[in-house]
């Protein structure tokens, strides 16, 4: 590839690339799941590393970003806050719906599954449907190429026995 192909300045390359990216459209719950997940992410990659995570100095990171004040605040905490909490109870809910050891997903579906999972089993406010959504949306944007479709599988899994009665009733 020459070098004027790589340049930047050119605005046929500049075209081309902005539009790979797609544009999305946060909520603040949304953007709220994504702060969740962010902070959820860190305090995982803290304890594979052997020390123990600080809840409020990730919380007080992720609060430093301009996005985070458009976020739904209570939403955040909540989840952040919940799936800390739960983590050993949440995880001891994954790990039979794996097929490999809990620490062996990447960071990024764990965590989107310990947020999934956490909806399912701790707000029931929210439908079983969307939960897994927006759990596969989290793992579509931030983790691997097919991550998204093993956290659906893992969390159609789950709901189908913390959410019976909810799926039953259609």
């Amino acid at each position: 590839m020459s070098k004027t192909s790589l340049n930047s300045s050119n605005p046929e390359t500049i075209k081309e690339a902005k539009s790979v990216v797609p544009k999305r459209s946060l909520t603040p719950r949304r953007r709220a799941r994504e702060y969740a997940l962010q902070g959820v992410y860190q305090s995982l990659v803290v304890r594979r590393a052997g020390s123990l995570p600080s809840a409020i100095a990730i919380a007080k990171q992720l609060a430093e970003d301009p996005a985070f004040r458009r976020c739904q605040l209570e939403l955040f905490q909540g989840i952040f806050e919940g799936v800390l909490e739960r983590t050993d109870e949440l995880e001891a809910l994954i790990g039979p719906a794996l097929d490999r050891p809990i620490n062996e997903l990447s960071p990024v579906e764990h965590a989107a599954l310990l947020i999934g999972t956490y909806e399912l089993a701790a707000d029931l406010s929210v439908p079983y449907k969307v939960a897994i959504n927006e759990a596969v949306e989290l793992a579509k944007t931030f983790g691997g190429t097919d991550g998204h479709k093993y956290v659906n599988g893992v969390l159609d899994l789950l709901a189908k026995s913390l959410r019976s009665t909810e799926i039953q009733a259609g």
